[in-house]
């Protein structure tokens, strides 16, 4: 039997290292991940036939930035470099690499050279992921060109030997034929044959589950979410019924209802469950010495906090600490217990946990690996069977599973709950460049006004206009003067922070609000989504503000903590609008939608205080739920549905406005915290 065939993939530290693993493992090509710096030797003796560098959240000119082996490149091993890697193969053949001027974050049309073997088959335009801030600046002489986005060069080919490189994501959902680019580096130039198949999965998690625990007790927390309850499934299903010990905490930050729903849900699957009320135990709960950083106070509570780390960290090191009492009440330990976890890989991915990547940037600590769970981990004590797992995988292993349609379709729902969806502060954030970015987002909506009464304009505005020139292409700055020569946008920066991923990197920046007494173009609004980011580098949300314009600078915000009013206020904004979509029937077409309460009180009175808070609707398409797009009023969400959302919450008191994010990942993550 012939030797199945293998391609190494370097990791550079990307979020989407595992997603690239996954999809040419269903091109039917084994893959491993290796460091980044592993020799030509070692790839050839392993019997790679070829290589594939992941993207990263470094720069090529940083002083500790990651490099390849030096014979990487002139080995004659085929090579596709992703983002990072296509720059540093550039320079390494004399080309340059240009820092940060214009950012792409999100899906853009790129134009390729369909002779070229990367894009084989495929039309002259195809929509990608970009996300990056570095781009190839001069390519090095034996390269040509084979794709660009605007003036920024998306592709490269080396004329005589086998390495190509790509400034877009192929690996990810919003590039649209991405998994055909990939299937044509690996049969059209590297020489696969696709004779790898996996093994089920479902039998090998099950054997996984079985060989850890053996006659052991497993405690698992089960949400009610999907990737706890097949993660419970599936310990039901290889063990006995009496070492599963299943229990439902309640943080006090479930949805409406939510913990009943959870009880009847999981009596299907044939578990005992163990209720546990732990409300006020997380409120009042205080960091964790292991979860601080070197000189991080632990003695602010829950419900004070506003760092949005500090919370989630909190959550998940409460989560360990109630359970080891529920087990203690059990006549258990906790040395005794194995803790089971629905851990997933864009979890690992983007907590930087070494579980999935060495070198990936830290997006979010998820609730399920901070430092007390790593500590546990590190001692052999947990057990996560859907860590190398995406959603769309599990809800596939859910279904195997023999899962009612109902569990295995729901939406996700964090584990730290509505927590995460009540944007904390006690100030308002506003850095050196609000007031900069403020100007640009205004020269932005009004981009009509000043090009055409370009020499009436201050200096100031003019140098706005340049710097829109200089970050954008000729058709798209046509396009910006058309949909603002039509729409009568009003532009607000918001003295909130939310959190974001861009060029593999967190961000914390500032969310713009768009807002007109016009009825919404959401196409253009939608457009301009895409194109503010790359221009405003200190922006990573864009907003619509339903209710009309609204105009009048915001400076300050209404203090908000996890109290209960604030908490009660989002739970009953999210059930209205939960239940509208239920009831249009849209829960599967939509991937998820959290409701969020942001501390923004809009149109108040000079001298009036901010007492008021605001609720945004963000909707989320994606299958791999490490990339997606919010939803198109219009399109994917009827706009009478998103009308009577509106409606309804808006009616609520303590409701300023109703916002819409029209932001996609990236640059905006799927929560805002």
């Amino acid at each position: 039997m012939d030797a199945v065939d293998r391609v190494a993939i370097l990791d550079a530290g990307s979020q989407y290292g595992k997603v690239i693993d996954r999809k040419v493992r269903e091109l039917c090509v084994e893959t491993e991940m290796l460091p980044l710096d592993t020799s030509p030797e070692e790839l050839r003796r392993r019997g790679f036939k070829g290589v594939l560098i992941s993207g990263g959240p470094g720069s090529v000119y940083a002083e500790d930035a990651p490099r390849v082996h030096a014979d990487l490149f002139h080995c004659g091993l085929p090579l596709l470099g992703i983002c990072y890697g296509m720059q540093l193969m550039n320079m390494e053949f004399g080309g340059t690499v240009e820092k940060g001027g214009t950012r792409e974050d999100g899906q853009f049309t790129i134009a390729v050279e369909p002779t070229a073997k990367l894009f084989k088959n495929l039309e002259a335009e195809q929509p990608v992921l970009m996300s990056h801030g570095d781009s190839v600046g001069t390519v090095a002489s034996l390269f040509t060109i084979i794709a660009r986005s605007g003036a920024i060069i998306a592709a490269i080919q080396h004329k005589e030997l086998p390495l190509v490189g790509v400034q877009f994501h192929p690996e990810v959902d919003l590039s649209v034929n991405g998994v055909a680019i990939l299937r044509n580096f690996l049969f059209e130039v590297v020489g696969c044959r696709g004779n790898f198949t996996m093994n089920s999965r479902q039998d090998s998690c099950i054997a996984e589950v079985q060989s850890i625990i053996g006659d052991s007790k497993v405690l698992v927390l089960v949400s009610g979410g999907v990737d706890s309850a097949v993660c419970a499934a599936l310990l039901r299903k290889a063990l006995q019924p009496e070492q599963v010990v299943a229990v439902h905490i309640d943080n006090g930050f479930m949805r409406k209802n939510e913990s009943s729903a959870v009880m009847e849900s999981l009596k299907r699957l044939d578990l005992q469950l163990t209720i546990n009320d732990a409300s006020e135990r997380f409120y009042t709960s205080t960091l964790e010495a292991v979860s601080a950083r070197p000189g991080e106070s632990c003695s602010d509570m829950l419900k004070e906090t506003v760092q949005p780390e500090r919370k989630r960290k909190i959550i998940g090191d409460t989560f360990v600490r109630v359970a080891e009492e529920v087990l203690s009440s059990l006549n258990l330990s906790i040395d005794d217990v194995f803790l089971a976890q629905g851990t997933l890989r864009p979890d690992l991915i983007e907590s930087a946990s070494a579980l999935a990547s060495g070198k990936a940037d830290a997006i979010k600590t998820h609730h399920n690996d901070t430092a007390l769970v790593r500590q546990l981990r590190s001692k052999g004590r947990v057990v996560e069977p859907l860590r190398d797992f995406h959603k769309d995988e599990v809800r596939a292993l859910g279904k195997e599973l023999g899962l009612p349609e109902d569990i295995v379709e729901r939406h996700p729902f964090p584990g730290p709950g509505l927590a995460i969806r009540v944007l904390c502060a006690h100030e308002p954030y506003m850095s050196p460049e609000f007031n900069q970015t403020s100007s640009l987002l205004a020269a932005i909506v009004n981009y009509s006004h000043l090009t055409s009464k370009s020499e009436s304009i201050s200096e100031e505005q003019r140098g706005l206009v340049g710097h829109i020139t200089a970050t954008t292409s000729a058709e798209e700055r046509t396009r910006l003067a058309s949909i603002t020569g039509q729409e009568a946008l009003s532009s607000l920066l918001l003295p909130v922070r939310t959190v974001g991923v861009q060029g593999d990197c967190r961000t914390y920046s500032f969310v713009a609000a768009l807002s007109s007494d016009q009825a919404p173009s959401w196409p253009s609004l939608m457009w301009l989504a895409k194109l503010i980011p790359r221009i405003c580098h200190s922006v990573n949300r864009i907003c619509h503000v339903f209710g009309g314009r609204t105009s009048q600078p915001i400076t300050s915000i209404t203090p908000t903590f996890l109290t209960v009013p604030c908490l009660n206020l989002l739970r009953e904004a999210d059930h209205l609008a939960q239940a509208t979509l239920l009831q249009a029937g849209l829960t599967r077409s939509i991937s998820q939608m959290p409701v969020v309460l942001i501390p923004v009180h809009f149109d108040r009175t000079e001298g009036q205080q901010s007492t008021q808070r605001s609720i945004v609707i963000r909707t989320f398409i994606t299958n791999d739920f490490m990339t997606g797009i919010p939803a198109t009023p219009g399109q994917q969400l009827p706009v009478d549905t998103l009308s009577n959302m509106v409606s309804a919450i808006s009616s609520l008191d303590g409701v300023s406005r109703v916002l819409f994010d029209l932001t996609s990942k990236p640059p905006g993550t799927t929560e805002w915290e």
